[in-house]
């Protein structure tokens, strides 16, 4: 089952790219990642209490606690970072990059979590990477000036998105996958609210209008249904193998980021995504 439910975070998370995108046209992204990041909130805790797991919120140890907050910071820098590049680059080059943490997961699953790196996992690796810098290539006329700060977010991104797993595999062990994954939301809620009145921005709140609100809460409620699944995967499957095929979203991020924002892949980028693709697939041998 775990497999499965790797495959259902991957398909909400594949529709969350789009959804951000359009959700955060013309407005500030810290604003509306704090924004959605409260609609995943009310979404994480409905599904606690409709499955009765808030009453092991006693048995929670401190180390699963530690782990979960940490893992919840991760999140929440990664997010950011995300929805920062998406505002500032095309989805069909930023979603490449985020997805390229799947080889930075893979080693620090060996490395921390002793899980075993053999012949065949070193192969799609490669095929991943080698896919990943294919779909990034700079295109001819390359980007303009509104777009010269996406790739480093994106990136940036990527590194907070593969200690987000390693973390949250060790946090969710100890712990109901819904309540984890509620509590997790908590910290990222904080976090990003945080960092709104930091800057200064919470003035942006008002100017948010009826679209931008409507595909904010559509892109949460995804992202919620993402979340629920990928950490019940984590929760019995090996993080290594989870985490790819969650990255296979990027197949959805394209197909709507095509059917919506009209973006177009070139032939470069076609052959990346069938390494990318083919790499992740083997991992499920």
């Amino acid at each position: 089952m775990w497999v499965m439910f790797a495959f259902g975070s991957a398909l909400f998370a594949g529709i969350t790219a789009v959804l951000s995108k359009i959700g955060m046209q013309d407005m500030d992204s810290d604003v509306g990642t704090a924004v959605r990041t409260g609609v995943v909130l009310v979404f994480s805790w409905m599904m606690v209490f409709l499955t009765g797991s808030i009453g092991t919120i006693g048995e929670i140890s401190g180390r699963t606690f530690l782990f979960l907050v940490l893992s919840g910071l991760a999140t929440g820098a990664s997010w950011l970072f995300y929805f920062r590049a998406l505002q500032l680059g095309n989805v069909n080059k930023v979603a490449p990059i985020d997805k390229s943490s799947t080889v930075l997961t893979m080693l620090l699953a060996f490395l921390i979590l002793g899980e075993a790196l053999s012949l065949l996992k070193v192969v799609c690796m490669i095929l991943i990477g080698a896919g990943t810098l294919l779909m990034i290539h700079r295109q001819e006329g390359g980007a303009d000036s509104a777009e010269r700060g996406w790739m480093a977010c994106a990136l940036l991104s990527a590194v907070f998105a593969s200690l987000t797993a390693i973390l949250g595999k060790i946090g969710i062990q100890g712990v109901e996958s819904n309540l984890g994954t509620a509590i997790r939301t908590c910290v990222v809620l904080v976090m990003a609210w945080l960092l709104v009145f930091v800057k200064g921005k919470q003035g942006e709140v008002r100017r948010i209008n009826g679209k931008n609100g409507l595909f904010l809460v559509l892109s949460g409620l995804a992202t919620g249904g993402s979340w629920l699944c990928y950490y019940r995967a984590l929760q019995d499957g090996q993080a290594s193998v989870v985490v790819p095929i969650d990255k296979l979203s990027i197949l959805v991020t394209i197909l709507f980021s095509r059917l919506f924002l009209g973006e177009r892949l070139g032939r470069r980028a076609f052959w990346g995504l069938v390494l990318l693709v083919a790499g992740t697939l083997l991992l499920l041998r």
